[in-house]
C-alpha cells in the first residue's frame, strides 16, 4: 500500500484532485456550521455541540474516502468504495447544488473578509474618502456577481439551459427597463459620482440647494445616505440629485466674523481681531488645522445693529467647525478684555408720564466674572461636529 501511495503521489493530477476535494470539503463544513449557528437559539446547546462534532467527523471521513478514490488506492476497499459512492452522488443534481451553495457561502464570507481589511487612514483626506467609498461599492458589486453566478450554476446543475434562460432574461430586462428608467438613471448618476470623485463617504454635503445636508454615511450606485445633525438618515436616490455642495473637499474655510457697536473704536477692534487670529494660528493645538496664514478682511458690513468685522482662515477639510467655535470663544474674551462692546438687541421701555422713583442700595458691586477668563485655554474642547445649514430639513 505504501508503494502504491508513493507511486500515485508522483502524479500532478492526484495533487490537483486532492486540493479540489479539500476545498469542496471545507465548503461543506462551513455550510454545515452556518446551519448549526442558525439552530443555536432553537435547540439545546448540547445537541448543537454534538451535531457539530458529528458533522466534522462526517466531512473528514467523506474527504478521506474521496481522497482514497482520487489517489486510486483499491487496497483500502472500504474507503475506496465509499469514495466512489460519494463521487457518484455528487455527479447528480442534488449533490452539485449542495456544492454550489457551499462554495458560494465561502465566496460570500471571503469577499466580506477581504473588503473589511481595506482600512482607510485616520486622517481625513481625498484618499480616505475614496477608499471608504470604493470599499462598500466593491463589496456589494462582488456579492451581487457571486449570487448571479451561483444562480446560473445552480440552474445548470438542475438541467435548465442557462443560455436560453439568459436570452429570455435579456428580453424581459429590456421590457422592465422602460418601466424602471428612474432606477437606470440612479445607477448611471451614481457611476459618474464615483468615477469623478464628486463626493464620498465621510464628506459633508448639501443636496439640491440646501434642501438636505449632512455627512455621507453610505454611497453606492443607486443611492446616497446622509446623516443629519439630529441623527436622521436621509436616503436620496442618485438620480434625484441635481446639485451638490461639498463642504469638505480638498480644503475648507472659516469665515470668522464679529460685530461691534457703532460707539466702539473700530481700529482697536481690528487689532483685537488680528491678534486673536495670529494667536490661533501660532497655537500648537490649532496650527495643524491651518493651510495658510489668516487673512484679515476688515470692515465688511455696516448693519443696523453694529459694524461687522471679518477674517478668513483656510483650513483642513472638516476643520472649520471646531476652529470656528474656538474663534468665537476667544474673540468674545478678547473683546471683553479690550472693553469693546459686542452689540445686543435693544429695547425701549415707556413708563408713562408719572415720575419714576429709584433707590440706590449700599451693597458693593459684584466682581466682574469676565476678568478671570483665560483666552488661550478652553474649559471644554470644541466639537468637531458640523453646524446645520440655515434651511436644512
Amino acid at each position: 500500500m505504501l508503494n502504491e501511495l508513493t507511486f500515485q503521489f508522483q502524479k500532478p493530477q492526484v495533487w490537483l484532485g486532492l486540493g479540489l476535494t479539500l476545498v469542496v470539503a471545507y465548503a461543506l463544513y462551513r455550510f454545515g456550521r452556518t446551519v448549526l449557528r442558525a439552530l443555536e437559539g432553537h435547540a439545546p446547546p448540547r445537541l448543537v455541540s454534538g451535531l457539530g462534532w458529528l458533522w466534522t467527523a462526517v466531512v473528514a471521513l467523506g474527504w478521506l474516502a474521496v481522497a482514497t478514490r482520487v489517489a486510486y488506492l483499491p487496497s483500502v476497499p472500504v474507503l475506496f468504495d465509499l469514495g466512489g459512492d460519494i463521487v457518484d452522488g455528487f455527479r447528480h443534481s442534488a449533490g452539485q447544488v449542495l456544492v454550489i451553495v457551499a462554495l458560494s457561502l465561502i465566496g460570500w464570507n471571503l469577499i466580506g473578509t477581504l473588503t473589511s481589511r481595506i482600512v482607510a487612514e485616520e486622517q481625513f483626506n481625498r484618499r480616505t474618502v475614496r477608499v471608504q467609498t470604493l470599499r462598500g461599492v466593491v463589496d456589494s458589486t462582488l456579492k451581487v456577481a457571486l449570487v448571479i453566478l451561483a444562480l446560473i450554476a445552480g440552474l445548470q446543475a438542475l438541467g435548465v439551459n442557462a443560455t436560453s434562460l439568459l436570452a429570455g432574461v435579456s428580453v424581459l430586462g429590456l421590457a422592465v427597463g422602460f418601466g424602471a428608467q428612474s432606477l437606470i438613471k440612479d445607477v448611471f448618476t451614481g457611476f459618474f459620482i464615483l468615477l469623478e470623485d464628486q463626493y464620498g463617504v465621510g464628506d459633508v454635503i448639501t443636496v439640491n440647494t440646501g434642501q438636505l445636508s449632512g455627512t455621507v454615511e453610505r454611497l453606492n450606485l443607486r443611492l446616497t445616505a446622509l446623516r443629519a445633525l439630529d441623527g436622521t438618515v436621509h436616503l436620496i436616490p442618485n438620480g434625484q440629485i441635481q446639485t451638490v455642495s461639498v463642504s469638505s473637499k480638498d480644503w475648507s474655510r472659516v469665515v470668522a466674523t464679529v460685530d461691534v457697536t457703532y460707539g466702539a473704536d473700530i481700529d482697536e477692534a481690528l487689532r483685537v481681531l488680528e491678534r486673536v487670529s495670529r494667536e490661533l494660528h501660532a497655537d500648537p493645538a490649532w496650527s495643524a488645522s491651518f493651510l495658510e496664514e489668516p487673512e484679515i478682511q476688515g470692515v465688511t458690513n455696516l448693519a443696523p445693529d453694529g459694524v461687522t468685522l471679518r477674517a478668513l482662515y483656510k483650513v483642513q477639510p472638516k476643520g472649520q467647525y471646531a476652529l470656528g467655535r474656538e474663534f468665537n470663544r476667544r474673540i468674545k474674551i478678547a473683546m471683553d478684555e479690550a472693553g469693546i462692546e459686542i452689540p445686543a438687541p435693544q429695547r425701549s421701555l415707556s413708563f408713562g408720564s408719572t415720575p419714576l422713583e429709584i433707590k440706590v442700595s449700599g451693597n458693593p458691586p459684584a466682581p466682574d466674572p469676565r476678568r478671570d477668563q483665560n483666552r488661550t485655554q478652553a474649559p471644554v474642547p470644541p466639537s468637531q461636529m458640523r453646524d446645520p445649514e440655515d434651511e436644512e430639513i
